[in-house]
């Protein structure tokens, strides 16, 4: 391939899209104020923008680092300025979705990428889980209007309820709530926690889950 092919079949796409994937592994966010983004995730940018850590558990966003001293959790970053940051997590897809003003979704701490400020937000963690994952499972709550960049490892499948699904290859939620189960059958062959011995049980007959083929632990890429 000739040089000015290459160039010009991977440029990027000149538009004012707020939110918009340059790739399947790629987000261009056209920052005008402010957004927030997983902390490390910035590739390149352009225009006049600044990238601020957080490092507080206290007050909003800052809750994505969890004070505890495992030290798990998704730290994040503050973008500000006004031009064009582009995001990539290990290679994970990306994918974009926009909620409505009556829409809302959990996802796994580790797999938030980006998200506007219009988006309210709420951090959780499952402690039942400690036992699968140092320090338990963070998790949040993100409530329209507004653009929220997730990631999975390959291709997802989305699964209605009722349903059970592995913690830790369980992306996000909505529409429902799980409650955490433990199978006892699933003995511990090598003396460590097996996290399959855990299940996230979906109920109900309305929402739906989101399952990526790979299972993430907390802290891992």
């Amino acid at each position: 391939m000739e040089i000015d092919q290459f160039a010009s079949e991977n440029a990027i796409m000149e538009t004012d899209a707020p939110f918009q994937l340059e790739n399947s592994y790629t987000l261009d966010i056209a920052v005008d104020g402010s957004v927030q983004a997983k902390a490390g995730s910035m590739i390149a940018f352009t225009g006049d923008l600044s990238f601020t850590g957080k490092s507080s558990a206290e007050g909003g966003i800052t809750g994505f680092i969890k004070q505890a001293a495992t030290s798990e959790g998704t730290p994040v970053m503050s973008v500000e300025g006004q031009g064009h940051a582009y995001l990539a997590d290990s290679e994970k897809k990306v994918q974009l979705l926009e909620l409505d003003s009556d829409d809302s979704i959990t996802v796994n701490g580790e797999d938030i990428l980006a998200f506007d400020p219009n988006v309210s937000y709420e951090i959780s963690s499952m402690d039942t889980l400690a036992g699968a994952f140092a320090g338990g499972f963070t998790n949040v709550y993100l409530e329209g209007p507004g653009y929220v960049a997730i990631t999975t490892h390959g291709d997802p499948i989305v699964l209605e309820p009722p349903v059970s699904t592995d913690p830790s290859a369980t992306v996000a939620w909505s529409g429902t709530s799980p409650n955490v189960q433990v199978n006892k059958n699933l003995s511990d062959m090598i003396g460590q926690e097996s996290g399959e011995r855990f299940q996230m049980e979906f109920d109900g007959d309305t929402g739906y889950v989101v399952v990526q083929p790979y299972e993430e632990h907390a802290g891992e890429s």
